[in-house]
């Protein structure tokens, strides 16, 4: 059985509803209708607001956060957050709340609505992580070990797994083996991991030999490397992930990432190779000597002009276009995906239709001799999909979710192709202005103003962009209560016709 988040209604008019969370999603409570987890808009639930409270869900793991309500959210009889009496809504918005972990058998109180934490997760053998059944689970043991692992014949226990970068003693740590253990200090700082094992074996970095970096971010690094087998350079991203990665973790992650490696178009960056070494996930990609539409922007210390930023957006719809119509096989337990543009159900071992992003951002638009290409195609997904990333999305370690747009935040689990497209305007928004789409002030909940400040339209920022592509850009960044423009080649068109 996988780990899963169950929350019982216990209290209240709705007591005897129960929601199931068995994979990461975000979750919003209140009474608007666009909430994945609403209460009835009527009179018993007036104290509850439209945008309550955020669910930022990873099995078995939860954490809520108050998002400003007018009466509070309660936690275990004790309020985690709600605005000051006599403030308005806006002035609420101004203040982030903190979040708060919660575990199995706490109570959770919105409005007059209680709702109670049920948090399972199957047992692991600490050696081989497959999971032990009921009847077979150790009645006491910090380290229980299926029937196939235990030691016979006065073996002993075998060797203490230690982490691979600082020697640290990481026995105790959920899913630590030897030979490729991270300990969580170590994955907290994910550069120091990458030095060591550089340093430990520069030419034979699971047979790439490194050459230089090319970039950091908050789970990793890009390198630029030679495939020892090979010859050809790649851009070779390696990441860490922020919770102890179990065997079975590691192998849906990669099986996830599969689908990626499948996409095969000039506009998308083409993934060669994939693995874990040393409890490090690594990726052999295209290298892009350009760098990306991010980085360009910074080094011109101005905005793009209209035209070459439509060019590299027209490129990206390009790639987005064919990327959410690929036929896409689905593996083992492919019953469960949600990342096929058209919804379905593809089943087990068969084909799916289409992938969506969910993750485009100026920053993974890579440049190669005038040709733009989509990268990280379904890899934060994939992380996600896997239990890898911890609490990312919503996390004070997320950033702002400046390309998001609102049906990403209440929707993330069945997101649609049109939240790329959404995305897509964002990033040509962003390079003819070096501003998101909405303002992020200082200090305010940004999953907040996602959910309820439009964008501010494009003329605003700069008078002098053609109208022509001002109208597109405000139509296709409308995203309440639908998006404006719902696929890539629609946009890719009205592009077109705006920029003659």
């Amino acid at each position: 059985m996988p780990a899963q988040i169950t929350l019982k209604v216990t209290g209240g008019r709705l007591t005897g509803r129960e929601f199931v969370f068995a994979e990461p999603e975000t979750c919003v409570i209140g009474r608007a209708g666009d909430c994945n987890l609403p209460v009835p808009d009527d009179e018993w639930h007036r104290t509850v607001s439209r945008h309550h409270c955020l669910l930022d869900i990873n099995p078995p793991g939860l954490r809520v956060r108050d998002l400003g309500s007018l009466n509070g959210t309660w936690l275990n009889g004790t309020a985690i957050g709600r605005r000051e009496p006599g403030q308005t809504p806006e002035q609420a918005a101004g203040r982030r709340f903190p979040e708060h972990d919660l575990q199995d058998g706490d109570e959770l109180r919105v409005g007059e609505t209680v709702l109670r934490v049920c948090a399972t997760a199957p047992v692991l053998c600490a050696h081989c992580q497959r999971e032990i059944p009921e009847d077979q689970v150790p009645d006491a043991s910090e380290r229980p070990r299926c029937r196939a692992c235990v030691p016979t014949g006065g073996g002993g226990p075998g060797p203490r797994p230690r982490c691979v970068v600082c020697g640290t003693d990481v026995a105790d740590e959920v899913g630590a083996r030897p030979g490729d253990a991270v300990c969580a200090a170590c994955r907290a700082d994910p550069d120091r991991v990458m030095r060591h094992l550089l340093d430990a074996g520069a030419s034979a970095f699971a047979g790439y030999a490194v050459e230089r970096v090319l970039g950091r971010g908050g789970m990793g690094a890009v390198y630029l490397a030679r495939c020892g087998r090979t010859g050809r350079r790649v851009a070779l991203k390696v990441m860490l992930p922020q919770v102890a990665a179990l065997e079975r973790a590691k192998a849906l992650f990669l099986r996830e990432i599969s689908s990626s490696m499948a996409l095969d178009h000039p506009n998308i960056v083409g993934v060669h190779d994939h693995g874990c070494w040393n409890g490090v996930f690594y990726f052999a990609m295209d290298y892009c000597a350009g760098g990306d539409a991010g980085g360009l922007l910074k080094h011109r210390d101005a905005p793009l002009p209209v035209g070459e930023a439509v060019e590299i957006i027209l490129q990206v719809l390009d790639g987005l276009a064919y990327a959410h119509q690929a036929e896409v096989k689905v593996s083992d337990g492919g019953g469960d995906r949600d990342d096929r543009g058209d919804g379905r159900d593809g089943g087990r071992d068969g084909v799916a239709r289409g992938l969506v992003h969910r993750d485009l951002s100026p920053h993974n638009i890579l440049l190669d001799g005038g040709v733009a290409k989509v990268g990280d195609f379904g890899l934060a997904k994939a992380f996600d999909a896997a239990g890898l990333s911890g609490y990312t999305r919503t996390g004070v370690t997320a950033g702002k979710p400046w390309f998001m747009p609102r049906q990403l935040v209440i929707n993330f689990k069945y997101a649609r192709p049109e939240v790329d497209v959404w995305a897509a305007a964002a990033c040509l928004y962003y390079l003819i202005t070096r501003c998101p789409p909405r303002d992020f002030p200082a200090g305010r909940d940004p999953w907040r103003i996602v959910l309820e400040d439009a964008p501010v339209p494009v003329r605003e920022r700069d008078a002098s962009i053609p109208e022509p592509v001002a109208a597109v850009l405000d139509r296709a960044l409308a995203d309440r209560p639908r998006i404006g423009i719902g696929t890539a080649a629609e946009l890719r068109r009205a592009l077109l016709d705006a920029s003659r």
